[in-house]
């Protein structure tokens, strides 16, 4: 059917908009008549209070609100990870952008204001009663109170599956009402009260949350360290602020790849404490003073940078969660890459943006092996960062990656490390990145200008291998670093769920169809792009440059482990991952071989020398690796774990229909996850992804305890139950079968137990992983 688009009636329009100011107006007037007028709420510690919000309103808000508002697409930037997000608000303005020209102003919550009112000159609107202190006007003026009851008093309707007036899309249109404006909210959208698109709360939770905010919602802060963490933390604080140059260069290196870490310094699970790694214009032993900075690199403005270590109050997100623990043999390795090693800094590099984005660079004096080898000792947090960072939607970035693949990296005590660290010092303008570029209109010249340094990189890289051919060959394995056999970082398991993903230790489920071996470039890299140069408010351009540079490092992370497998098998693997691929792409990667940049082969003795390769793998990997994730681990019955492996070999239209990522519940048993792999001609453009998808190749990986922070779906089943279940699974045709898998074991959106399983998943996954697990988020919970 043709739809000639009406003309639209801008009279009306203007006239309606209007009417709608005037309206908000009226009702702030009717407010402050009756409650008196606004004065931005601050935090200030209650001596005494009737609920206790650190042991009694945390707790809940974080099982019931901070599923859906803990990261950056929290709606309407409405953090609820902390007091002070609370007491911040909302706003209107979207993070993310995808068409965005020129950078937005950055605001990050604990950074870019410091107080309710900055906040209030920012934009952002109170969702707590900011008029007369008394209950009456707590509840009444207050917008989160508000609606608290709107979900009380228009639960959701029957049915299992929600109407399209519910709309859960990411890229949604959010309402964002301000407390003037409720009224006119409320009536259009009755059903949209908080929890939106999910049960309400109980009514003895529904009844302590309205009692806290007709409190006047006091605040409670944090316990006192323990005289053990002050003495650790004035001593790290102490280390990192060495005067020495050798001290301070080390120190700018630790912060720029620790800052969005959760450092703590002992075990206590739950009641760990964590601390973020800040820049400050005060020393230790002094107030902080807060350095904010669009990125980490840049200037801080100030003659001396502190590096300090700052209390975090906010909940723990599994999102966002980057443990880091300190210990002293953590700082004896440190003293040995930074200190002791043997090298001298005669000037401090500065922070022009050329060049302090580039960290070949800025940190051309540190050994080589001492930053690779600080950056090996925690793989999966350096690996993490680009995953679990802030970016809490990632498909810019992400989907430059497979849906699941193998990670490994070269040992740094490699047969050609002196000259291999020479090779870097020559490389320092090839390895520039996009992030020295301001964020602004896109630049063919920029782009071309990363894509000829990047060919010139190639170039010289097949030089090196081939003068260095004899040291490398007989390298052979041991090429691949083995966590000096007992560090479990040494293999890596990365899962891509569409928009975010999740890497884990150990070689997880069944071979993969592709796999990347890492050298100290590439990963240095991966940060400086992905990390420390991305800006979540930046351009579509600067988006879509990070994606594009991505490609290179994917496919040199990939050619370095097809390199191991025999001349006459590599292009043919590479032909396989890049089916369709544009030409572009394909002359890019026979460049690879046309200059003999491919590390020397594997001797393999089978017709299937992955295969081979992936086993030999597996036997050198032994001894470190990591197998939590694997089913026997799960404390089934051998008979269960068997049934449920039947899945693995799992192909095409099943493996489509189940979503990303399912959790499991076992009743009286643990959790497991159900995470679909998409399979694609190839994963090397920014475009056109469904129309590379390859559902008869897709497969689905089974799983022990939780991998992934955004569930789509959670099953619960008895052990007893799980033949049933995998049958179901392997049978699925359709919608319908699936409906039919939800109706048997599903717990939909809409299921009156919704929150009771929350509440024993959380419970499990706390208990499973007490420092890795964080609250998830459920803001992309299926409703189907």
């Amino acid at each position: 059917m043709n739809i000639r688009a009406r003309p639209l009636r801008w009279p009306l329009v203007a006239a309606l908009l209007m009417l709608a100011t005037g309206c908000a107006v009226l009702a702030a007037r009717q407010l402050d008549t009756e409650y008196g007028t606004t004065s931005a709420k601050e935090f200030t510690p209650a001596s005494s209070a009737p609920v206790s919000y650190e042991k009694d309103i945390r707790p809940l808000m974080e099982n019931r609100c901070l599923v859906c508002h803990g990261c950056y697409d929290a709606p309407c930037q409405l953090k609820l990870d902390s007091y002070e997000g609370i007491l911040r608000g909302g706003s209107k303005d979207r993070v993310y952008h995808s068409a965005r020209l020129t950078p937005a102003a950055t605001s990050r919550l604990f950074e870019d204001a410091q107080t309710t009112a900055q906040w209030r000159e920012r934009g952002f609107h109170p969702v707590l009663n900011e008029r007369r202190d008394e209950s009456t006007a707590n509840v009444q003026a207050g917008l989160l109170a508000r609606m608290l009851e709107l979900k009380q008093l228009h639960p959701l309707p029957e049915g299992k599956i929600l109407p399209e007036s519910f709309d859960f899309s990411l890229g949604r249109a959010e309402q964002c009402p301000k407390i003037e404006e409720f009224e006119g909210f409320a009536d259009k959208y009755p059903l949209w009260g908080m929890p939106y698109g999910l049960p309400p709360l109980s009514d003895q939770e529904h009844g302590k949350l309205i009692g806290w905010l007709a409190a006047g919602a006091p605040a409670t802060g944090p316990a006192a360290l323990s005289e053990r963490l002050t003495r650790e933390l004035n001593y790290w604080e102490t280390l990192f602020n060495g005067d020495s140059l050798k001290h301070q260069l080390a120190a700018r290196y630790l912060y720029e790849h620790l800052y969005l870490a959760h450092i703590y310094f002992e075990d206590k699970g739950a009641d760990t404490v964590f601390f973020k790694v800040v820049r400050s214009r005060t020393p230790p032993g002094q107030p902080l003073d807060l350095i904010s900075t669009r990125r980490p690199y840049d200037d801080p403005g100030v003659a001396r940078v502190y590096y300090r270590l700052w209390r975090d109050p906010a909940s723990v997100v599994a999102k966002t969660h980057l443990p880091y623990l300190l210990t002293p043999a953590r700082r004896d390795l440190w003293r040995k890459w930074f200190i002791d090693a043997d090298y001298t800094v005669a000037a401090l590099p500065g922070y022009d943006a050329h060049t302090a984005s580039n960290p070949f660079y800025t940190y051309q004096r540190i050994p080589y092996r001492s930053r690779y080898s600080f950056l090996l000792d925690e793989a999966e947090f350096t690996i993490m960062n680009f995953i679990k960072g802030p970016v809490c939607r990632g498909n810019i970035a992400l989907d430059v990656i497979q849906d699941r693949f193998w990670v490994f990296f070269t040992a740094p005590e490699s047969a050609v490390g002196p000259e291999f660290s020479q090779f870097l010092a020559n490389q320092d303008e090839n390895l520039k990145l996009p992030a020295g570029v301001d964020s602004g209109l896109w630049s063919v010249t920029h782009w071309l200008s990363y894509a000829g340094a990047q060919r010139r990189y190639l170039e010289a890289k097949g030089n090196f291998i081939r003068k260095n051919a004899d040291a490398l060959r007989a390298a052979g394995l041991n090429t691949f670093w083995n966590g000096e056999g007992h560090n479990r970082n040494a293999a890596l398991t990365v899962f891509r769920h569409y928009d975010s993903a999740t890497v884990v230790q150990g070689m997880v489920g069944t071979p993969p169809q592709t796999a990347w071996l890492i050298d100290y470039p590439i990963l240095e890299r991966i940060h400086y792009l992905l990390v420390a140069g991305f800006d979540v408010y930046g351009t579509a351009s600067h988006q879509a440059m990070t994606r594009m540079y991505m490609d290179f490092l994917r496919m040199e992370s990939e050619m370095n482990f097809v390199g191991f497998l025999p001349p006459d098998r590599r292009k043919a693997e590479i032909d396989q991952w890049y089916r369709g691929a544009e030409k572009d792409v394909r002359e890019y990667l026979n460049a690879y071989f046309e200059r003999e940049a491919l590390l020397p082969p594997f001797e393999a003795t089978t017709d299937d020398p992955k295969a081979e390769l992936f086993a030999a793998l597996r036997k050198r990997m032994a001894p470190i690796l990591n197998q939590s994730n694997d089913l026997s681990h799960s404390g089934l019955s051998a008979r269960s774990v068997a049934t449920l492996a039947q899945l693995d070999n799992l192909r095409g239209v099943p493996a489509s229909i189940v979503p990303q990522v399912t959790f499991i519940n076992v009743r009286d048993h643990g959790l497991l996850t159900l995470l679909s792999n998409s399979a694609y001609t190839n994963i090397a453009s920014m475009f056109g992804e469904a129309n590379r998808r390859l559902v008869a190749e897709d497969s689905v990986t089974l799983a022990n305890g939780v991998i992934g922070a955004y569930p789509n779906v959670f099953l619960d089943v008895s052990e007893a139950d799980l033949p049933e279940l995998v049958s179901r699974i392997q049978q699925l045709r359709n919608e319908a079968d699936y409906a039919a898998l939800l109706d048997r074991f599903g717990v939909r959106r809409t299921d009156p137990r919704f929150w009771s399983l929350s509440d024993q998943l959380l419970s499990k996954y706390r208990r499973a992983e007490p420092l890795t697990s964080g609250v998830l988020d459920y803001s992309r919970y299926d409703n189907r």
